[in-house]
């Protein structure tokens, strides 16, 4: 599935969300209980892949790689996030480098390539912590299985999800896309495209793209899906500790699960799709023990 692009809401201002204040805290005290991998590298698929991403499900991620071979995911197409990952000199110098210091470094960061950065290895310490303490989220072949959306129901989509849109209509749902090229749709029965965020409003059923991690929309999209029910997170750069945002109403979290490191990296500076070195998953509340719970596995292993 092509990754949708970025939310058009514009955030209040360029610092973190309080969901990346909290989501920090949660890897400081992951640190405090266990000696963290530091970074060996990061990974940035080809310019050439990277540019025709949106049409070929592939080039839109860069990896993190924490020393031990755990990935993390983040996506680089906002703006011009790839160029500057490939132009930065810093990159070439993140080895060994302290995983978390870069964490915090691109939470503070108001965008692009720091910002993203920070966000893989955000995600790749969320994977060491869920190896580490034998979680693994349940395996799921359609994110969005559990939306049962029904004739008349009205569903919003927060960025493009392209392949979803014809399933959607087929079901007779009122649509409500908050996406910024507009261009990109065209007009038909029960689809509606806005930059308005305040359409979503009576919404029952949200579908939302993971990038509103990157760009600081996160608040503003959960306030503005506040009549939702039944609101997704979808993306491979969904890989974030579940738990503020399970407290700030969304109910399933999509990602990417990857099965195989060295064939994903293989294939991502390579230009081509994961196959099968990843494998999708859904993770609800019902299916996660807690942040705490993890931790007490952690602790126990000394």
């Amino acid at each position: 599935m092509t990754s949708p692009m970025t939310s058009p809401i514009t955030p209040a201002n360029p610092f973190p969300t309080s969901y990346a204040h909290d989501y920090l805290a949660q890897l400081e005290r992951l640190g405090g209980v266990a000696g963290l991998p530091r970074v060996k590298a990061l990974h940035l698929p080809p310019r050439e892949a990277a540019d025709g991403a949106r049409a070929e499900a592939r080039g839109e991620f860069c990896a993190l790689e924490l020393a031990d071979g755990t990935l993390g995911l983040a996506y680089v197409l906002l703006d011009d996030t790839h160029g500057e990952l490939a132009a930065a000199s810093w990159r070439h110098d993140l080895a060994g480098s302290d995983a978390l210091d870069l964490v915090c470094a691109g939470f503070a960061s108001p965008g692009g390539a720091l910002r993203s950065a920070g966000h893989a290895a955000a995600a790749a310490l969320t994977r060491w912590c869920f190896d580490r303490a034998g979680f693994m989220p349940p395996a799921s072949g359609d994110s969005v299985g559990a939306l049962q959306a029904e004739p008349g129901e009205r569903v919003g989509m927060i960025g493009l999800f392209g392949p979803l849109i014809d399933r959607l209509l087929a079901r007779g749902v009122q649509l409500t896309v908050l996406e910024l090229r507009a261009d990109l749709l065209d007009a038909r029965p029960g689809l509606e495209v806005t930059l308005d965020p305040a359409r979503l409003r009576g919404c029952q059923k949200v579908i939302c793209t993971s990038t509103v991690l990157l760009n600081d929309t996160l608040d503003a999209v959960l306030a503005a899906c506040a009549d939702a029910r039944w609101l997704a997170m979808l993306g491979p750069g969904a890989g974030c500790l579940p738990d503020g945002l399970f407290a700030r109403g969304v109910t399933a979290l999509g990602g990417t699960w990857i099965t195989d490191g060295p064939a994903y990296v293989a294939g991502l500076v390579e230009g081509r799709a994961a196959g099968a070195a990843a494998r999708k998953f859904t993770l609800t509340p019902a299916d996660y023990p807690g942040f705490d719970a993890l931790l007490g596995r952690l602790s126990g292993r000394g």
